[in-house]
């Protein structure tokens, strides 16, 4: 249906209804994903970590590989730019 202006009202409802129930999913989603990782937690795993590994996965192997290489060359210049020193046994 068009109205006076000439915009179709029925298919912008359409659109944001079909908006409204994808944040509704996303939203349902999301508790989920919550309680994986409260599951998680409670078997004694590091939900840091977990975070970090599905982050890395994402990666392509270059770009994995270029962001190890950054991190160890910027640990390594605030070191002064030696190895780390590793604490000597007592």
């Amino acid at each position: 249906m068009t109205d006076a202006v000439g915009i179709p009202g029925d298919r912008i409802r359409s659109f944001v209804e079909r908006v409204e129930q994808l944040e509704i999913e996303l939203s349902e989603l999301n508790e989920q994903k919550k309680e994986v990782f409260a599951e998680a937690k409670g078997e004694g795993f590091d939900v840091k970590i977990l975070k970090e590994i599905i982050k890395i996965r994402k990666q392509d192997k270059d770009e994995r590989d270029e962001h190890e290489t950054l991190l160890d060359v910027y640990l390594r210049a605030m070191d002064g730019g030696g190895e780390p020193e590793m604490k000597q046994a007592a």
